[in-house]
């Protein structure tokens, strides 16, 4: 099961050298890593992708907190969250094709940020099913280069679970 896990860190050269090799030691992959300054001076968040059974995640989560500079580590896994990635995709663009990718980029609400006779590069934010879903739709006109920053993700304040509520709201027939 794949695992998002918030992990608040001092500012200090070799936090991040610590964390990734403690996971590096434990055979532990990190699928996503994103790091950036968080709320107060000092302090960056780092919002890590990891696989691995509960046990071994909350055990992870265990010896993280331990680690120097850390100060706070959360499992978002099971928790409300707002979870963002963003990508740079530059596809093939020619006269033939570029009303074809020029409507998937409305209906995924992506934006065009550099055009040329042969591509358009898109930027699309959202959560990693919707990029997905867009990089699948847009292979048949050919993907050119991606880049893709790996998933940030937030507690939701509100508490609400979204996911419960896009499922609850397929069983009982209600649009989402």
């Amino acid at each position: 099961m794949k695992h998002t896990l918030s992990v608040l860190v001092e500012d200090q050269s070799g936090a991040l050298s610590r964390i990734s090799g403690l996971f590096a030691r434990r055979g532990f992959n990190i699928d996503s890593l994103a790091v950036g300054p968080a709320e107060a001076a000092g302090i960056s968040r780092l919002t890590m992708v990891v696989e691995g059974d509960d046990r071994a995640l909350q055990q992870m989560s265990k010896q993280l907190d331990k680690l120097l500079n850390v100060l706070n580590v959360i499992d978002l896994t099971t928790l409300p969250a707002v979870e963002r990635e963003l990508m740079l995709l530059k596809v093939s663009a020619t006269s033939e094709n570029r009303a074809g990718v020029l409507d998937l980029v409305q209906v995924f609400r992506a934006k065009v940020v550099d055009v040329s006779d042969e591509a358009l590069t898109l930027e699309v934010v959202g959560d990693p099913g919707k990029l997905v879903a867009l990089e699948k739709l847009l292979k048949p006109f050919g993907i050119l280069e991606i880049a893709r920053t790996g998933k940030v993700a937030l507690e939701r304040a509100s508490g609400i679970n979204t996911e419960m509520l896009k499922s609850s709201s397929k069983r009982t027939n209600i649009p989402a």
